[in-house]
């Protein structure tokens, strides 16, 4: 496998993230993955290994609003679905995984849109 220096950097920032944060059934983990195009966010109990609730751009009602917005503005909207579906199944509490990747941009909006629809993290 092919890996370049800035992805090396990030897994090694993953990996110390991810020896402190750990989701529980109580106050799961919500970590996020961005591609070039997309972004998608998981929230996750790690004692039992299941994903809860998930949100994505690709979801076909997400993608249909998102194709017209900017990357950054697509977050936002996926930040927002996400808190919906956690509040939905009585999760008020995460905690936040932003999976090596720097606080800014659309991992900032994501979590600011996520935090604005009542999800305490």
């Amino acid at each position: 496998m092919i890996t370049d220096r800035s992805s090396e950097r990030r897994n090694r920032r993953k990996r110390a993230i991810r020896k402190r944060v750990v989701g529980t059934p109580e106050r799961p983990r919500m970590t996020i993955f961005k591609s070039a195009r997309h972004t998608y966010v998981q929230v996750i109990d790690d004692q039992s290994g299941r994903t809860l609730v998930s949100a994505s751009t690709l979801e076909k009602d997400l993608r249909q609003s998102a194709e017209d917005l900017k990357k950054v503005d697509a977050a936002v909207r996926v930040g927002e679905v996400v808190a919906e579906r956690c509040l939905a199944r009585q999760i008020q509490q995460v905690v936040f995984d932003r999976n090596g990747y720097p606080y800014h941009g659309r991992v900032a909006k994501l979590a600011d849109a996520a935090r604005a629809k009542g999800l305490k993290f």
